[in-house]
């Protein structure tokens, strides 16, 4: 089997393509022949050794996938051979298969690609988490997401309009912008200046947003607190900017504010049946990622850097096939 491994801390030149053993498959498990998977901004921090989670060497990243059932472990009777599935892989999805519980494991939608199904599990789980749980994202508020042209401000634009938000996206070029209004966004607006806070009041009549989705911390987060309602919900998604911001406890206090940290995985991933429960929840939407970025297996190393360098649009994915 082929697999891009890490074997020591270092930039996405490092990985090397190295030939494992074919995952063994666990009871409760299934064994997916992968066609697809997707990137994420935190795959690059783990291949740096900056994400929380470190493997032991040599590793292999990748943290959803797409494919077909190839065998079915011991007491799983939900899915069978053949079956074409989108899964949370959580490591080992930039190999050509991988074991996973078949709680991870979710139906691919007939009318879907691979690719899109790769590129749904990791942005579309948390959004939902982040905005239902977290921020009890009610209809008729108004969302600012953040990286609207990014995977997961894609999904947090989607989700917010489902759930019947006004949605507000930034995003730092006119290429980005027009993504972010193609997937739903109701005004978009250009972080990279400064006044851009003063925009958002506007928007919102001075009131400012009821729910701000911020994966990238650094200045976002800061001006953040600029523009966002009395009573409203900052969500902390990520640090993209590789800045982690800091904010005085006043500010919270005098506009009554709530800070609210956002890690998906923290929870949904000791709760059996919550991704049931979450994958069940988003499909009632109907949605569907935008691909406008896609990688034959041999360019991992590209993609990886196109993503660093913030030249990927919406959400791009590795092709196994």
């Amino acid at each position: 089997m082929k697999a891009w491994q890490v074997e020591a801390w270092g930039e996405p030149s490092s990985l090397k393509v190295g030939h494992p053993e074919e995952p063994v498959i666990a009871a409760g498990q299934v064994r997916i022949r992968h066609q697809a998977a997707g990137l994420n901004f935190f795959d690059l921090l783990q291949v740096r050794g900056q994400y929380q989670i470190k493997p032991p060497f040599p590793f292999t990243p990748g943290a959803e996938c797409a494919g077909v059932v190839e065998a079915v472990g011991e007491g799983v009777t939900t899915y069978g051979v053949g079956d074409r599935v989108m899964a949370l892989c959580l490591q080992n999805g930039f190999a050509e298969a991988s074991s996973v519980p078949v709680t991870h494991v979710f139906p691919l939608p007939e009318a879907w690609s691979f690719a899109e199904g790769a590129a749904f599990p990791i942005v579309y789980h948390t959004g939902w988490y982040a905005l239902h749980r977290r921020a009890r994202l009610m209809a008729g508020e108004t969302l600012l997401v953040h990286a609207g042209a990014s995977g997961v401000g894609m999904a947090a634009i989607q989700l917010g309009k489902a759930m019947g938000a006004r949605v507000i996206a930034t995003a730092s070029t006119e290429a980005k912008r027009e993504f972010a209004a193609s997937v739903g966004a109701d005004e978009v607006i250009d972080y990279s200046v400064p006044s851009w806070p003063d925009e958002v009041k506007r928007l919102t009549g001075g009131r400012g947003a009821n729910v701000i989705y911020d994966p990238v911390g650094g200045d976002a987060f800061d001006l953040s607190t600029k523009c966002i309602a009395a009573e409203g919900r900052l969500l902390v998604i990520g640090f993209a900017s590789g800045r982690i911001p800091s904010i005085a406890a006043n500010r919270i206090l005098i506009k009554n504010f709530d800070v609210v940290g956002a890690v998906w995985g923290a929870y949904a991933l000791p709760r059996p049946g919550y991704l049931a429960e979450a994958q069940a929840a988003i499909s009632a939407f109907d949605l569907k990622p935008r691909l406008l970025h896609s990688y034959p297996f041999d360019e991992l190393v590209q993609a990886l850097e196109a993503l660093d360098q913030r030249r990927v649009i919406g959400k791009a994915v590795l092709l196994h096939s």
